[in-house]
């Protein structure tokens, strides 16, 4: 109970500086992550400090907010619409759900303040689209989620990375690693915004199948999660459908370690720890090594050869797998 009444306890506001505006922070000393004590203004100073790193992973894009009001031992939000009260210089981007012939105007990150604002309202991971603001219906990063199942080791996420990373270099392509922030790992790609979300998943799961030819006995594609073997990782393609998200580069996540889904080099890979990646201690790791993302708009690739494997696949009779929504 001290412990519940210490988390509502009040303390007073402070105003912070950011880009030229002034963004007040309530309730400050408000512990939001009980492992360590770290409070609101900790997270924070922890999205301060990985400032160009997070701005480049949600730039222009429709951003859900995960709110903890309470911290991250308490209720979880999934949030779509920007809260009410928000200054005039916070940017939304108006997005429509078919499903429910509604729209939301979510969070459309293009500076800093902006990521402060949010995080002033509870927020503390941040799920983008893979799409942006410009065309919201044309993704432009493709997204390869290594998913363990509940009983598969790290050490075969590890091997998994190491097969994707040899289909990307077959392809010609560029991927950029990182820690999930909880026990798998994700590689993203820029894409040339040219195909709709439907395509991006074609392409997607015709990659998911080529890694599974390649390690049949790591790997998994099978949709249905009960029918997935629990010791083999999934490759998640179906990250790549309208309206799923992930959380981004420098994300914290909302559990009680406050790790953080950290974006790491390819030789890291076979030595990576990813709960030793936590917002205590990757404000360090930004400061020595910058944003090792900070290249990945660079260059922009086609998925033409992905959907040429995936027509192959098709033609050979591969089962495909239900709408994103089932």
């Amino acid at each position: 109970m001290a412990e519940s009444k210490a988390a509502k306890a009040k303390s007073p506001a402070v105003e912070l500086e950011v880009g030229g505006r002034t963004v007040r922070i309530s309730n400050p000393a408000r512990v939001y992550f009980p492992a360590r004590g770290e409070t609101k203004l900790d997270l924070v100073n922890y999205y301060l400090s990985v400032g160009d790193g997070i701005v480049r992973a949600l730039y222009e894009r429709p951003c859900m907010m995960h709110r903890f009001p309470e911290g991250v031992a308490g209720e979880k939000v999934h949030q779509k619409r920007l809260p009410h009260g928000a200054p005039p210089w916070m940017k939304t981007v108006r997005v429509h759900f078919p499903r429910y012939n509604r729209t939301a105007d979510e969070l459309c990150v293009t500076e800093l303040a902006h990521v402060v604002w949010a995080v002033q309202m509870s927020t503390v991971e941040f799920h983008p689209w893979n799409s942006r603001c410009a065309d919201t219906e044309k993704p432009d990063e493709w997204r390869i989620d290594l998913d363990p199942m509940p009983e598969c080791p790290f050490d075969r996420v590890r091997r998994v990375a190491h097969v994707a990373h040899e289909v990307l270099d077959d392809l010609g392509v560029t991927g950029y690693p990182k820690t999930s922030g909880g026990s798998g790992i994700h590689i993203y790609v820029r894409i040339k915004p040219e195909h709709g979300f439907s395509d991006v998943r074609r392409a997607a799961l015709a990659f998911a199948r080529e890694v599974e030819r390649r390690a049949p006995d790591d790997v998994t594609t099978t949709w249905w999660r009960k029918d997935r073997d629990p010791k083999k990782l999934f490759v998640d393609y179906n990250q790549n459908a309208r309206d799923h998200t992930i959380a981004s580069a420098y994300s914290v996540r909302g559990n009680l370690e406050g790790t953080v889904s950290t974006p790491i080099s390819w030789d890291e890979i076979d030595d990576v720890d990813p709960k030793a990646f936590t917002i205590a201690t990757v404000p360090a790791r930004f400061a020595a090594l910058g944003d090792l993302h900070a290249t990945i708009d660079d260059t922009a690739y086609s998925i033409d050869t992905l959907l040429e494997w995936a027509e192959r696949d098709e033609r050979e009779g591969a089962e495909e797998p239900p709408p994103p929504d089932e």
